[in-house]
């Protein structure tokens, strides 16, 4: 999708890098970019009530989202957990074709930009057929993520995953897993395939690569992995679930994250998902690492993870980013709010994440736009020049919103708001909401019922 052209965006209120300010004019270049920022300006151009930097929603499996209500129901196991539901994710897997798959990505991405994101890190594993056999094209089910990032406009990093064994004593993955595996070889083939796809969208596009984790790939293979990343992102799932803490420290000799600090360049570069089973050691020296903490609190309560220990990552000035992973609920401002409300469930208090002179939506917001842009290597994450112009209108008129100003605005946006009051969202300058609804929203959404009609027959 290549909509960008000169353009003009003029806010009542805008959240730039050094605060709020008014009557903020912003200029767009052709590429998508942000020319020129001015405050104090007379109204000209697409008038909009409040701008926001658009986050990147920094973690997603794109074909989970048609499973959505289908794992709810407890089966013979009176302990339904994470394994459980993985389990049945296996088996849906089986039914996926390249064109399903394609669909289903193309709604998830615009469900997201109608949700304020502005752009997407998509950690992709599902790249064979359902026997495990490679198809003709070892990108074939990647291409789909870039046909659907090329309908939708959405701002992509593809994040292709490197997913060897089902452990760490290294046992052969199984049945449902099939799909996922790749040599070194073969990963480094469909990474330059991927590449080559990546190559033909707009220029804001990028790759990453994504050590699916500890359990999946063993040491070597990290290195390898940080290897074949050379300058680019690298993401890996990391302290999930207790089970994998326990496995790890048996098979390696110590819990996840103390093994990776110590033994990985764990950098800036670097964007480590979920890490709710964290000692305060760990989390304090996570923190100085710079790298990125990937939370994903719908997922996260879905799956009984566990809660993240923001007060403490964050008072030792940890970088966080918001992802919606399985993608059953995708809203920014329900992420942001359930990041908050887990720490006060937690903690039994009020206002965690705030500090004096910033509210918590401030902090979780702002959090939230550097810390994704910085996961993705996308040069985004604030309204400032030079940066790509993902940016997100709200509108002021909803009834709860009318009025408010400043961090109070955001503060009601995200602990009472909800998609709805999205107005407008721009991608590197692609302007693919509009009134609150994606511009090809008809065609995806049609695309996406008759993939979940097919589905239904299958299953």
């Amino acid at each position: 999708m290549k909509m960008n052209n000169d353009q003009m965006i003029w806010a009542r209120q805008a959240l730039l890098p050094n605060g709020w300010a008014n009557d903020v004019l912003i200029c767009v270049d052709a590429q998508g970019r942000i020319a020129s920022v001015t405050a104090d300006a007379p109204p000209q151009g697409h008038r909009v009530d409040t701008l926001l930097p658009a986050p990147v929603n920094l973690h997603s499996h794109a074909f989970q989202r048609a499973m959505a209500g289908m794992t709810e129901a407890r089966g013979p196991d009176p302990h339904d957990t994470f394994w459980t539901w993985r389990r049945l994710m296996f088996r849906f897997l089986d039914h996926l074709t390249p064109d399903d798959a394609r669909a289903i990505a193309a709604m998830v991405q615009m469900e997201m930009l109608e949700a304020g994101f502005g752009a997407l890190a998509e950690f992709h594993y599902l790249h064979h057929r359902p026997d495990g056999q490679p198809y003709d094209k070892l990108s074939e089910m990647a291409d789909g993520i870039c046909a659907a990032a090329e309908q939708t406009g959405m701002g992509l990093t593809l994040l292709p995953v490197l997913y060897q064994y089902g452990g760490c004593d290294r046992r052969p993955l199984a049945p449902g897993q099939r799909r996922f595996g790749n040599d070194r070889d073969q990963f480094a083939r469909l990474f330059a395939d991927s590449e080559k796809t990546i190559g033909a969208l707009p220029e804001d596009s990028a790759m990453g690569v994504a050590p699916h984790s500890l359990r999946a790939v063993q040491p070597d293979d990290l290195a390898f992995c940080t290897e074949l990343a050379g300058t680019r992102v690298m993401h890996m799932h990391l302290a999930e679930q207790q089970e994998e803490v326990t496995e790890i420290q048996a098979a390696f000799g110590a819990r996840p994250v103390e093994w990776l600090l110590d033994n990985a360049p764990v950098s800036a570069r670097w964007c480590l998902i979920h890490c709710t089973q964290m000692t305060p050691a760990e989390t304090v020296a996570l923190a100085r690492t710079h790298a990125v903490a990937g939370l994903c609190p719908i997922t996260e309560a879905s799956l009984g993870d566990g809660i993240f220990d923001g007060a403490r990552y964050l008072g030792h000035g940890g970088r966080f980013g918001i992802g919606s992973d399985s993608n059953i609920r995708i809203s920014l401002t329900e992420e942001l709010r359930g990041l908050e409300y887990s720490q006060r469930l937690r903690d039994r208090r009020r206002a965690v994440l705030a500090v004096p002179g910033y509210s918590t939506g401030r902090i979780l917001w702002e959090g939230a736009a550097s810390g994704g842009a910085q996961a993705a290597g996308r040069a985004a994450g604030a309204i400032a020049t030079g940066l790509w112009a993902d940016m997100v209108a709200l509108d002021g008129q909803t009834p709860d919103l009318e009025g408010r100003d400043g961090d109070l605005f955001l503060d009601t946006l995200i602990f009472s708001g909800d998609n709805r009051c999205i107005a407008d969202v721009w991608s590197a300058g692609r302007h693919v909401v509009r009134a609150g609804e994606h511009i090809n929203k008809a065609a995806i959404v049609a695309d996406y019922r008759r993939v979940l009609a097919r589905l239904r027959d299958a299953m």
